[in-house]
């Protein structure tokens, strides 16, 4: 016998006293948009054609047509709008209440949630939750320029290795594959924030990571890094350069303990876990936005005073503007 798919609807009605419960927006489409419009408008809705805020008025839904959750009306330009427009939920059939539930899922999971999950939890179709779950990730980056470690910080920087790269030349037949024929991550860490800031590289010559550096660090920060070869010219940019020799076994500076890379590899533990325990697989293409994924849960985590529901409704701020939509056949890829 089949056991019936696990839906969060059903687990909200199974258990009337959970926490979750408690919240209608889970699982009311109506509290769902009065939720997503109380962050995204503040100071009350602004129409997303015109940017007028004074003469707006909810529609009233009419229950013998198609019922517009949210739907508004601007006095100005005479256009109607919903919270939707312009953010991400923007031309999406699913209900608000489900975009809610996977923002939520995807960042309460510490190592992130698989869109086959997502697709058997939500009772939606696999291409819905893949392409749900990339919205969610490009919501969740944040765009930040600031320099990492002003005011004399420290900044950890180190790379790993995920995968393997389909522009990378590859190793000789006669060799065992190298780093080289792998997809190349770069992450730096600021030590007095705990933010996190990763990269997707071709490559990691001096010349391939220095403007990374550059326009990433403050100068007057102490770079922490291992005794790769590359990271030696470009440490002289900054205050201070130290670093740890992992060949011999150094993780920790025995005279200055504050001298380690353990703070960027922690990031790259969760990063790893999450990349082949959950997802499995990931092209290059997409790389950059689950890198976005990784830094922004590191970035807003618990250590940092951040639970779930703070973290999912940083989250929802960063909807607005960074709408993805499918690309069409006639168009060339995009990163």
């Amino acid at each position: 016998m089949r056991c019936a798919a696990f839906s969060f609807d059903s687990f909200i009605t199974a258990w009337g006293d959970y926490t979750l419960c408690k919240r209608g927006y889970f699982h009311d489409e109506a509290a769902a948009f009065a939720f997503v419009e109380g962050i995204i408008w503040p100071q009350g809705p602004v129409c997303p054609h015109c940017g007028g805020c004074d003469r707006i008025n909810a529609i009233k839904p009419n229950p013998e047509k198609r019922v517009r959750f949210g739907l508004k009306h601007c006095g100005q330009c005479r256009k109607q709008f919903t919270v939707r427009m312009g953010t991400i939920f923007e031309e999406s059939k699913l209900p608000m209440t489900k975009w809610l539930q996977a923002i939520f899922l995807m960042c309460s999971s510490k190592k992130g949630v698989s869109a086959h999950q997502l697709h058997r939890t939500l009772e939606t179709t696999y291409k819905t939750a893949w392409f749900l779950a990339h919205r969610i990730r490009e919501a969740m980056r944040s765009g930040e320029l600031a320099p990492f470690g002003g005011n004399g910080g420290d900044v950890s920087a180190d790379e790993t290795f995920i995968g393997r790269d389909p522009d990378a030349r590859p190793t000789p037949s006669h060799a065992n594959p190298s780093w080289v024929e792998k997809m190349k991550v770069l992450t730096l860490v600021d030590h007095s924030t705990g933010r996190a800031r990763s990269f997707v590289v071709d490559t990691l010559s001096k010349a391939g990571i220095a403007p990374i550096l550059r326009a990433n660090i403050a100068h007057e920060t102490r770079l922490l890094t291992d005794e790769a070869p590359r990271y030696i010219t470009h440490g002289r940019m900054f205050a201070d350069h130290q670093s740890v020799n992992h060949a011999k076994d150094e993780y920790v500076r025995r005279d200055d303990p504050t001298i380690t890379t353990n703070t960027v590899e922690a990031y790259f533990s969760i990063f790893k876990r999450g990349m082949k325990g959950v997802y499995q697989h990931c092209a290059k293409k997409h790389l950059h936005r689950y890198m976005a994924e990784f830094d922004f849960r590191y970035s807003n985590r618990m250590a940092l005073g951040v639970d779930d529901q703070k973290r999912a409704q940083r989250a929802l701020l960063g909807v607005v503007g960074k709408r993805l939509t499918y690309r069409r056949t006639y168009e060339q890829p995009q990163a």
